[in-house]
C-alpha cells in the first residue's frame, strides 16, 4: 500500500489558521504543538515553521512576554491582510497585462512566421498565476466579509433602523385601535380578530 500523502504547507497554514479563527484564543507555541496534529493533522514538527510562516506574511499576531511567545489571530485581520495582498496582485496584474500589450504590439510589428519570443512565453505564464492568485484571493476575501467590522457595523445599522421602522407602524396600530375603541364603540379583542392582530403584538425591544 502507498503512504497516505501528506498535508501541503498551504494546507497546512490554512487549518492553523482555523485554531485561531475556531477558538478565538491565544497560544504559545507548545500548545499548537498539542493542538494542531490532534485535530487539524498537522505533524508536530512542522507546526513551528508554519506558524513562523504565517507571523512574517502577517497572518497571525506574536508578542513576546517575559520568556514565552504568544501567537493570535482573528477573522478580521486575515480579511485585512487577504485585501492588502489582493491590491498588490491586482497591481502586479495591471502591471502584466501592459507588458503583454507592449510586448504584443512589437510581435505584430516583426515578421510574418516569427517564431513566439522566450520573453513573451514567460511573461504569459507569470500573467496567468498572478490571475489564478487574484481571482483565489477574491474568494477568500468574500468568504472572511462577514467578520469585517465594518460590515458588521452595516448589519447593525439597517438592524436598528429596521427595528425604528417597525416600532413606528406598531405606534401607529394602537393608535388607529384607540381611535376605533372611542369612536365606534369596538371592543379590543373584536378588533384583534378582524384584522389578524396576534394576541401578543407589541413593541419590538
Amino acid at each position: 500500500m502507498s503512504k497516505k500523502k501528506g498535508l501541503s504547507a498551504e494546507e497546512k497554514r490554512a487549518r492553523m489558521m482555523e485554531i485561531f479563527f475556531e477558538t478565538k484564543d491565544v497560544f504559545q507555541l507548545k500548545d499548537m504543538e498539542k493542538i494542531a496534529p490532534k485535530e487539524k493533522g498537522i505533524t508536530a514538527m512542522s507546526v513551528k515553521e508554519v506558524l513562523q510562516s504565517l507571523v512574517d506574511d502577517g497572518m497571525v499576531d506574536c508578542e513576546r512576554i517575559g520568556t514565552s511567545n504568544y501567537y493570535w489571530a482573528f477573522p478580521s485581520k486575515a480579511l485585512h491582510a487577504r485585501k492588502r495582498k489582493l491590491e498588490v496582485l491586482e497591481s502586479q496584474v495591471s502591471e502584466g497585462n501592459q507588458k503583454h500589450t507592449n510586448l504584443q504590439k512589437s510581435i505584430e510589428k516583426a515578421k510574418i512566421g516569427r517564431h513566439e519570443t522566450e520573453e513573451r512565453t514567460m511573461l504569459a505564464k507569470e500573467l496567468s498565476s498572478l490571475r489564478d492568485q487574484r481571482e483565489q484571493l477574491k474568494a477568500e476575501v468574500e468568504e472572511y466579509k462577514e467578520c469585517d467590522p465594518q460590515v458588521v457595523e452595516e448589519i447593525r445599522q439597517a438592524n436598528k433602523i429596521a427595528k425604528e421602522a417597525a416600532n413606528r407602524w406598531t405606534d401607529n396600530i394602537f393608535a388607529i385601535k384607540s381611535w376605533a375603541k372611542r369612536k365606534f364603540g369596538f371592543e379590543e379583542n373584536k378588533i384583534d380578530k378582524n384584522f389578524g392582530i396576534p394576541e401578543d403584538f407589541d413593541y419590538i425591544d
